[in-house]
């Protein structure tokens, strides 16, 4: 089980790396494809869309079938496919198909390691697996800021695509060869997921859920190059060097969120207390987006530090769940996240187009503002939660 883990565990920085790369190549796909901010915006929406929508059958897959073939299939087909078809883009529309099947191969692959480690571990340690996976996989989005960057400047973007391709059929036929499934649940018991829509607990962390991944997924996956090339001058490897930064701090602040809930004994304070501090920045970005490079650096990866509480919400919601329900529990939960970064995506693309009729900072203030409030709004219900830890 631990090399099928690692495998997962490889699987995801894929994934990581498919959310964040067209930041850096905003540039290089508007020379070669004619591809705009705006088309970028959604393509990655559709892609965290489908993921978000595959959600519902993975849970099922994974709580019938089991992980093993539920991942490697998905990840073979889209994951592999949507690369290769990346690569041969001649159109944003190429770009947009090409990203919906990468979203739907790429979604099994982080909730078939939490659905085997809330099948085998504890809820207590579920909370730090599932932080240790969800961090050393965000080093993909490392490999898609600078090194992408560097890649799509020396061998180009096609050529790095194709390898990408490549590297995922190979971790899809890994994944199979030796991933384990666990055990099923003994008894007749199947449920579904009306019964985990029963449970009033959930209710009050779903909001968040669907709000609290979208900023940083937001900016580290596209607007922060835009941003950075329209306000600051940035060129292509510049913009690689800056979202490194964030991407780096995103990495940090998921290792650090991890053991926290067992440090101060509370999941609910710890989710909130870091949301705020990531409101804050979000807010400092909308009132002051032309500053200076440094503080826009700066406060970008405060969003990622700060913001990167996904891991803590799934063990939040995770506690409250039966075993027969864990796949379709997680996987609720991560169609909320994910999806919530989609719609965000789905809408940044107009709202920007429309406030740069006044000029790019406009256009960036409105793109904060979006993120900020929505994150406002998500706290205050979430105010309202139970903690899984009383």
């Amino acid at each position: 089980m631990r090399a099928g883990l690692i495998l997962l565990c490889f699987a995801y920085v894929l994934s990581q790396f498919f959310r964040a790369f067209l930041a850096v190549l905003s540039g290089p796909l508007a020379r070669d494809v004619g591809a705009t901010p705006d088309d970028l915006a959604t393509a990655s929406g559709l892609m965290f869309v489908t993921f978000a929508a595959m959600q519902l059958p993975v849970g099922w897959a994974l709580d019938r079938i089991g992980p093993r073939r539920t991942a490697s299939a998905l990840l073979l087909l889209g994951g592999g496919g949507g690369a290769a078809l990346f690569a041969m883009a001649v159109s944003p529309l190429h770009i947009n198909l090409a990203m919906v099947l990468i979203g739907a191969g790429c979604a099994p692959v982080l909730m078939s390691s939490y659905y085997i480690f809330a099948r085998q571990f504890s809820v207590a340690r579920f909370a730090t697996l599932a932080a240790v996976m969800l961090g050393v996989g965000s080093f993909g989005n490392l490999v898609a800021s600078y090194p992408m960057a560097w890649a799509a400047e020396t061998i180009g973007w096609r050529a790095a695509l194709w390898g990408l391709a490549a590297v995922s059929v190979a971790a899809s036929l890994g994944i199979l060869a030796l991933v384990r499934d666990p055990e099923a649940v003994a008894g007749d018991t199947r449920g579904s997921l009306l019964d985990l829509l029963r449970m009033p607990v959930v209710w009050a962390i779903l909001p968040l859920m669907f709000v609290a991944y979208a900023p940083a997924a937001g900016l580290r996956g596209l607007w922060a190059g835009p941003y950075l090339r329209d306000i600051f001058g940035l060129d292509t490897v510049q913009v690689g060097q800056a979202t490194l930064v964030m991407g780096m701090a995103m990495i940090a602040g998921t290792f650090a969120y991890g053991p926290l809930d067992r440090v101060f004994k509370s999941r609910k304070w710890v989710i909130f207390t870091g949301n705020v501090i990531c409101a804050v920045a979000l807010m400092t970005l909308m009132l002051w987006p032309e500053r200076s490079l440094g503080l826009s650096i700066a406060l970008l990866a405060v969003v990622g530090l700060a913001g990167s509480t996904y891991p803590v919400l799934i063990a939040h919601g995770r506690a409250f769940f039966p075993a027969h329900l864990a796949g379709r529990g997680v996987t609720l939960l991560n169609l909320f996240g994910i999806g919530g970064a989609g719609v965000a995506q789905f809408a940044s693309g107009p709202l920007f187009a429309s406030a740069a009729t006044g000029g790019a900072v406009a256009g960036y203030k409105a793109l904060f503002a979006l993120f900020t409030f929505a994150l406002v709004i998500g706290l205050v219900i979430y105010l309202f939660s139970r903690d899984s830890m009383e």
